[in-house]
């Protein structure tokens, strides 16, 4: 029997075992929307292609599975750039389907046309613009191939309005069809013994560990390794989650905002198992002066990361899980007790604080929500001040428990993922906390989310300015605040307005009891005003190019 190309392609996305699509309909994707109107893939529909995007995103990372967005061609597809420019920084599995005009149309500047894919060439996976619908079905089921296998990534199908009018018969194909494209999963055994006696001749070891231990599902192996081998963890802001922070051999974060405690260990590490990171330049600072004394072990399934911005001594291709499991079977205790007694030392000197008094500080609030979900909630975060409070003061014990952007740094994320992870997890609490200027870039989501019933939690740390950037203003421009003072609406009214509930928190002893009050809200989104102390900063800090162990520290 033959189908039309939106049933092959509904249909395709139900073999992949899709249950969700997040997105927003238009002209060239009318066809696809006939489809699903009674069809039971569940459809989210957002306020704005961007929030489609992330939401996919923010899915994709609470549940590990790919998601999928899907929006109209033009302004439709261009919207969702932003948001798979996020993913594919992250290496996050997102499918973008997007509408394009017929065919004998591309190219001619028809109505609502746009060459997405020569736009999101530069930042995806991979991309494909289907021209018959005999392809259509193989296509799919190489998108999702592409975008789960090896490092994951957005791939984007274009499809034109003709091609899913089309009938021909619908055959699911079971294997991708991907000649050249063959990830290395298994690493090489010669190096990983070469990696074991490493280690055993270390004194001062640390494990660096990122967003690829969760993506390959290593925690357990990588905490095996630690336990093992006695060596302390650091991870990146990705990485949260992949070891858990209340662990004694824990370090919490490193980089630009990480513990002092963890910046000091690298630096003065003997060897480095770096596991899934990518030696940004958040992490290492000044280049040069990067952990000078360290060999490196690093461990990525893809090849092209390693040696790319720090020269490695061992190189290990493939699946961390693979390779971590192979590792412990041969690793040995090593001898590191001088080592942590150090590294405690700085722990002691040096710990994450903030002033404790009678002000209302964000520092505090993102704490009080530890204490009252135990550490159980999916954190999803917006970008700047509140992205790193949240990342210092929850302490993360399982991994796809932090959702932030890292690699664009994408404000408005926070929110909309926070709505993906929702979705794929509806059983667990949820929170975006948030900045008032990153949460009104995709403030419409509330819509979204009470259409939909979803109790996410927005935990706005509000302090009337755009406040990373203030912070930079402040340390390395004068105080000059150019355009960083913000005139915020009233978010409870906003809220309200939407249908949400909405709680505003102008005192420090309130903060709990309206926590406890959103937290028992389970049919609605929940819109929580902190009014924050206005100039509080964000440290420890360590400088553009300098360093990672010259940090600015004290409090604000």
């Amino acid at each position: 029997m033959k189908l039309s190309g939106a049933k092959i392609l509904i249909e395709s996305l139900k073999k992949e075992g899709v249950e969700v699509i997040f997105g927003y309909p238009g002209g060239s994707v009318l066809p696809i929307f006939d489809v699903l109107y009674d069809n039971p893939i569940k459809f989210i529909l957002t306020r704005h292609e961007q929030g489609a995007a992330h939401a996919a995103d923010g899915y994709a990372r609470a549940t590990g599975k790919a998601g999928v967005c899907l929006a109209t061609s033009g302004p439709g597809a261009t919207n969702l750039v932003t948001g798979i420019a996020t993913a594919y920084m992250d290496s996050i599995p997102v499918v973008a389907i997007t509408g394009q005009v017929k065919t004998h149309l591309i190219g001619n500047d028809a109505f609502q046309e746009a060459d997405v894919t020569g736009v999101t060439r530069p930042i995806t996976k991979h991309n494909f613009l289907v021209k018959d619908v005999r392809e259509l079905a193989q296509t799919i089921k190489n998108a999702f191939h592409l975008a789960q296998s090896g490092r994951p990534g957005p791939v984007l199908i274009d499809l034109p309005v003709d091609v899913t009018m089309a009938e021909t018969e619908f055959h699911h194909p079971k294997e991708p069809d991907l000649r050249g494209y063959r990830p290395t999963i298994s690493g090489h055994p010669g190096q990983i013994k070469k990696a074991a006696r490493l280690i055993l001749q270390s004194k001062r070891p640390i494990i660096y560990a990122g967003g690829g231990v969760i993506i390959s599902g290593a925690s357990q192996e990588l905490k095996k390794l630690a336990d093992k081998a006695s060596i302390p963890v650091t991870t990146t802001l990705l990485g949260l989650g992949c070891f858990p922070q209340t662990h004694k051999l824990s370090l919490g974060m490193l980089g630009m905002h990480g513990t002092a405690y963890a910046n000091h260990a690298i630096m003065e590490s003997d060897l480095i198992i770096a596991v899934g990171a990518r030696f940004d330049d958040r992490v290492t600072g000044r280049l040069d002066a990067f952990a000078p004394e360290a060999k490196i072990i690093h461990i990525d399934i893809d090849p092209s990361a390693i040696s790319k911005n720090v020269e490695v001594d061992i190189p290990i291709v493939g699946d961390a899980r693979n390779i971590l499991s192979q590792l412990n079977k041969i690793v040995k205790p090593v001898q590191t007790k001088k080592w942590l007694e150090r590294i405690d030392g700085w722990k002691k000197k040096s710990p994450l604080s903030y002033k404790k008094d009678d002000k209302l500080r964000p520092q505090y609030v993102v704490e009080q929500i530890y204490e009252l979900t135990k550490g159980e909630a999916i954190i999803c975060t917006e970008v700047g001040q509140n992205q790193m409070w949240a990342a210092q003061f929850y302490q993360y014990t399982k991994e796809r428990t932090y959702i932030s952007s890292g690699g664009l740094g994408t404000m408005g994320y926070g929110f909309p993922a926070a709505i993906g992870a929702q979705v794929g997890k509806p059983d667990s609490i949820v929170f975006d906390i948030a900045g008032d200027g990153s949460f009104q870039m995709n403030i419409q989501e509330l819509a979204t989310a009470v259409a939909n019933k979803l109790p996410v939690k927005v935990a706005i740390l509000n302090n009337c300015y755009l406040g990373m950037v203030r912070q930079w203003q402040e340390l390395f421009y004068k105080k000059r605040y150019s355009f960083t003072c913000l005139a915020n609406p009233d978010f409870v009214k906003v809220a309200q307005a939407y249908g949400a509930r909405g709680i505003r928190v102008e005192k420090k002893k309130d903060v709990t009891p309206a926590l406890k009050q959103a937290l028992s809200v389970k049919d609605a989104p929940v819109v929580l005003d902190f009014i924050v102390e206005k100039e509080e900063n964000v440290f420890p800090m360590v400088p553009a190019g300098e360093a990672i162990n010259r940090m600015i520290g004290g409090m604000a």
